[in-house]
């Protein structure tokens, strides 16, 4: 039977030194690819950060010629975005899904809501958090109540 391992990721939505971000981010990759028999990449779409981890795994996965690893969008709502451009969604992520549990809650709190079920899904939760007032920050608050295992590439 194939031994999955998920891993989330959260950070900012901007990010100040974002080539040293990419490179921290894709050294991670690859190491997670090489020590795992087959890694589930869980991300959003909300800011720079997951948009950088997103392309990393791509070329990381590209450039490795790994075929162990997947990467799933996990969206708080059904966005409208995602609904006109379906295809493009489902070209660039092996899958996307909406979150059960914030898929009826109030936008402002469903990004939240995701995240704390992505963290309760997870193996490994990565965080790039540098600030104490944001939203990755909460989460990053909420995996270590919740006994996470926890990395934040910042350290």
């Amino acid at each position: 039977m194939l031994s999955v391992y998920t891993v989330c990721f959260y950070g900012h939505r901007q990010i100040d030194d974002f080539h040293i971000v990419e490179q921290k981010v894709e050294r991670f990759i690859d190491k997670l690819l090489n020590e795992h028999e087959y890694v589930e990449f869980l991300v959003g779409r909300d800011g720079e950060f997951d948009q950088l981890v997103t392309s990393t795994v791509l070329r990381s996965k590209k450039r490795l010629d790994f075929a162990n690893c997947s990467l799933t969008l996990v969206m708080p709502y059904l966005k409208a975005d995602y609904i006109s451009n379906q295809e493009s969604y489902d070209n660039y992520y092996d899958s996307v899904e909406v979150c059960d549990q914030s898929a009826h809650a109030h936008p402002k709190a469903a990004i939240q809501i995701r995240n704390k079920a992505m963290v309760d899904r997870s193996d490994l939760c990565v965080f790039y958090v540098s600030r104490k007032v944001s939203g990755a920050y909460q989460t990053f608050k909420y995996a270590k109540r919740a006994g996470a295992n926890i990395i934040n590439l910042l350290d």
